[in-house]
């Protein structure tokens, strides 16, 4: 019994030894990732510029030499975490339903409607502004998921034509209800005074709004959920192997539609925060496209919610730099499309730095099974 009871606390020790190398290697290869896609983008600059070394150091430094750019670093964050939870909680059920960008694009929206047309106070506005961008991003999460699970229709497919229909129904609803006549620019009637987030703090001239609190809020709600709950459990369980999670009794096609619903209502609220938080009118033409940098955190954060406000600075970070360099010198702004594409390249290539992981995982279990003889 007794040495039953050492076999089994050996093999446990060696799952665990495992489980932590696996930890390291996807913290690794995701640093690793960074720093190729930045020693590439240098490199470019250093091709493409006529004064390479201020280039650089403005790209990399830049936003911590002004008080009001590193406000915009923080102000472009907000919308980032939102979509970058969105996409992290949907990509948890493995499905890859991208409709956060409509759902984003269609809650600042419904924010900006309901800002503009609601006879109740400022403070109830909001709110039920909020409310109104989180329930779009629920039903556009909905629509997918649904035509999945009657239909057999993938949700890349069916998300990406919905992005399309939302894109020209939100244009619809801009030039025929609420677009101001009176204007020469595209764009809404303002919403009344009071009717915004307000200032959560300043940065030189950059205001900080209350949006950034609501973020952090949604993004410890969100681990919570997923790391903490039942639900939660059963979201990773089935994200690992549904067909397992659905012999262990778990309701799979429920909580891959739920996963859908909630993660695309957080981008939803996004929109909504990003409205009422940055803007007195509506103005897009079209979608910003911050659903599709949801991909982009989701990635760099390895699908954990703790991890998405880290991944939203650094993503927000270098775009601000790169704005910066756009501005003071020859380099367009467009480098950072490098930084981006190569990050996502080497974290979704499986083979980047595998043989490491492999063997590390081979030189552990043989060190447990020489102790264990």
């Amino acid at each position: 019994m007794t040495q039953k009871v050492s076999k089994d606390k050996k093999q446990y020790d060696v799952r665990r030894r495992v489980q932590q190398i696996e930890g390291q290697f996807e913290v690794l290869r995701t640093i690793m990732a960074i720093a190729i896609a930045m020693l590439i983008v240098l490199v470019i600059i250093g091709f493409v510029s006529e004064s390479p070394l201020s280039a650089i150091r403005t790209l990399l430094i830049g936003p911590l030499t002004n008080i009001r750019q590193l406000g915009n670093v923080i102000v472009l964050m907000i919308p980032l975490i939102f979509t970058g939870l969105a996409l992290t909680v949907v990509f948890k059920s493995q499905r890859f339903n991208l409709a956060s960008d409509s759902a984003f694009y269609l809650g600042s929206l419904i924010a900006a409607y309901v800002g503009i047309f609601s006879p109740l106070s400022p403070v109830l506005t909001i709110i039920l502004a909020l409310l109104g961008g989180m329930l779009g991003g629920f039903i556009l999460g909905w629509i997918p998921a649904v035509l999945n699970k009657r239909f057999g229709a993938g949700e890349l497919v069916t998300s990406l034509m919905l992005n399309y229909v939302i894109g020209f129904l939100v244009l619809y609803i801009f030039n025929n209800i609420i677009r101001n006549p009176d204007q020469n620019t595209l764009m809404s009637y303002n919403m009344p005074e009071g009717v915004n987030l307000g200032s959560m703090f300043s940065m030189g001239r950059t205001n900080v709004h209350w949006g950034l609190l609501i973020a952090i809020l949604v993004g410890v709600i969100a681990y919570t959920v997923v790391y903490k709950t039942k639900w939660g459990y059963a979201l990773r369980a089935t994200g690992l192997n549904e067909k397992f999670a659905r012999y262990t009794g778990l309701n799979t096609t429920k909580v891959v539609l739920l996963a859908q619903v909630f993660g695309t209502g957080i981008a939803g609220l996004g929109g909504a925060v990003e409205m009422l938080g940055n803007h007195r009118t509506f103005r897009w033409a079209a979608s910003p496209g911050y659903g599709f940098d949801g991909v982009i955190l989701a990635t760099l954060a390895r699908n954990n919610p703790i991890y998405i406000p880290f991944a939203a600075f650094f993503l927000a970070y270098i775009r601000i730099g790169a704005d910066m360099v756009n501005f003071s010198s020859d380099v367009p702004a467009e480098i950072i499309s490098v930084v981006q594409a190569t990050i996502i390249l080497l974290i979704a290539a499986q083979s980047f730095l595998g043989k490491w992981k492999q063997d590390r995982i081979v030189k552990a279990t043989m060190e447990a099974q020489k102790e264990e003889a």
